[in-house]
């Protein structure tokens, strides 16, 4: 079974398993009793399934070996034609509704973006089953691909502390130099339990605080893939109240840093305690939530000069939105406009949309810059501080402290400028479709930041996707596969000498 599916194209294999997931859907329709919605997902898998079983036969391959960065094109063709398979049952599900939404719907699913063109009444509980187990399983195929893949290449943020070249691809991977489909199959194996494990934990704890199955599952996915894909309810207004976001708020965590789950179900606790990126998250959710309390309790204060029962939820929901954000999830607190209608002061959504920008950390299911690069930028700067005062002087933490605070520093910089030239990109080729500035730079962050909830909470008037033109909706489903595999993994892609042979 194992040379089995070692002889087949990883992309084959992804569709398969994405054809598989269909039935979930349908066995859900079935058992609610909403058979118009869940039909087309049975008839879709069993189709697709026989398709790519044929296919996969034709395909198959015994010794031959690939290079790693061939993989980076499996990944780029999985975001780019596996929405399309997956989007033909989403058509037929919802009446009336076009392949363009549908496809643009499964690429921000898949890439973990979140961003929906359906109006969430209008979908039915099974269709948004659908939804979410693309956004889980996007999440997956990312945990996977960046140790198996991306971290060889020293790519997707590695390249802050290799010492390799960026995409080379002669990284050493547990002592050898492994074949890529190997280490593919080798992560898989690995990870997918653990991923498998913590949403069903999350599930549980959302069941247990008040949440109905359905819509816990949804919450639960959501949160482990931070595609943020839900039903249109907030966590608490689901059900559980307080509760219910306390689970899904502990469960952010695992986009923060990969030290909470590369090392399986025990984690190294030492090395999460000094790890860097987490470091940085806790200065995000402390500063930032504590200085919008105190914007809101100065308007607040001027109105009636006392603190009211508004005060402590407005706190927590300033805490809650800031992880979700930077995590790139864009859940939102039930307690996020009780600031709002405590202080009578309207709530910084562009300041979410800067957070959103910095993201989560490296090979976590968060998108953004990623936080390691935050990290290194910033020792670089406080060092450059300290040779403006003492300029012989010697910096300390090692050999790899100082290749982060140079070579490090130096990749993360190209990096943020290939990332402002990519949101620039977008905002001009959105602004020839008639959009508007602030939208286009609004929708920009929201594709390549893959935090599609910041086109609602960033503007003052929500944006509606559905509202975009077809070719807007095109050139973000673009942004969105840009924002997912990063610009330096397609720099790498365009090398030369990966197409030359």
């Amino acid at each position: 079974m194992l040379l089995a599916a070692r002889s087949v194209p990883l992309f084959v294999q992804v569709c398969a398993l994405g054809a598989a997931a269909m039935y979930a859907p349908a066995i859900f329709g079935a058992a609610t009793r909403d058979l118009d919605a869940g039909r087309p997902f049975f008839y879709g898998a069993t189709l697709f399934l026989i398709l790519l079983v044929l296919v996969g036969l034709a395909t198959s391959r015994r010794t031959r070996r690939i290079d790693g960065r061939a993989y980076l094109a499996t990944l780029l063709a999985i975001y780019t034609l596996l929405p399309v398979m997956l989007a033909l049952p989403l058509r037929e599900a919802v009446p009336a509704s076009s392949f363009l939404n549908a496809y643009v719907e499964m690429v921000s699913a898949l890439t973990t973006t979140g961003a929906s063109v359906f109006d969430p009444d209008r979908l039915p509980m099974t269709v948004h089953l659908w939804r979410g187990i693309v956004g889980w399983f996007g999440g997956l195929l990312i945990w996977i691909t960046a140790f198996a893949v991306l971290a060889p290449l020293t790519l997707g943020g590695f390249e802050v502390t290799s010492e390799t070249e960026v995409g080379s691809g002669n990284a050493r991977v547990s002592g050898a130099y492994a074949d890529p489909h190997d280490r593919v199959m080798r992560f898989a194996g690995r990870l997918t339990p653990i991923y498998v494990t913590l949403t069903a934990a999350l599930w549980l704890f959302l069941v247990i605080a008040g949440q109905q199955p359905a819509s816990a599952l949804l919450h639960a996915m959501a949160t482990l893939s931070t595609s943020g894909i839900s039903t249109g309810q907030t966590v608490g207004e689901a059900g559980g109240g307080f509760g219910a976001e306390l689970a899904v708020f502990a469960f952010f965590f695992f986009a923060v840093t990969r030290r909470l789950f590369e090392g399986g179900l025990h984690p190294d606790w030492h090395l999460i305690r000094r790890d860097r990126e987490l470091r940085i998250a806790l200065i995000f959710i402390s500063a930032v939530p504590v200085f919008l309390f105190f914007r809101h309790w100065v308007g607040a204060f001027e109105v009636d000069g006392t603190l009211n029962s508004e005060a402590l939820p407005a706190l927590w929901g300033g805490i809650f939105m800031v992880l979700s954000f930077l995590t790139t999830t864009g859940l939102e607190s039930a307690s996020w406009d009780e600031a709002q209608n405590w202080s009578g002061l309207q709530t910084p959504g562009l300041l979410l949309a800067g957070i959103a920008l910095f993201g989560g950390g490296v090979a976590t299911t968060a998108g953004g810059v990623k936080l390691l690069r935050v990290y290194a930028l910033y020792k670089h700067g406080v060092r450059e501080m300290e040779r403006l005062i003492h300029p012989s002087s010697i910096g300390r933490a090692g050999y790899a402290g100082r290749r982060l605070r140079r070579e490090g520093a130096a990749i993360a910089w190209i990096f943020f400028m290939l990332f402002a030239l990519s949101i620039a990109g977008v905002m001009a080729l959105l602004s020839l479709t008639g959009i508007a500035f602030e939208e286009s730079a609004i929708l920009a962050i929201a594709s390549l930041a893959t935090t599609g909830p910041v086109a609602v909470i960033a503007s003052e008037a929500p944006i509606v996707y559905s509202a975009l033109p077809d070719m807007a909706k095109v050139i973000l489903c673009g942004a969105m596969v840009l924002g997912r595999m990063e610009t330096l993994a397609i720099l790498a892609l365009l090398n030369p000498d990966f197409w030359r042979n």
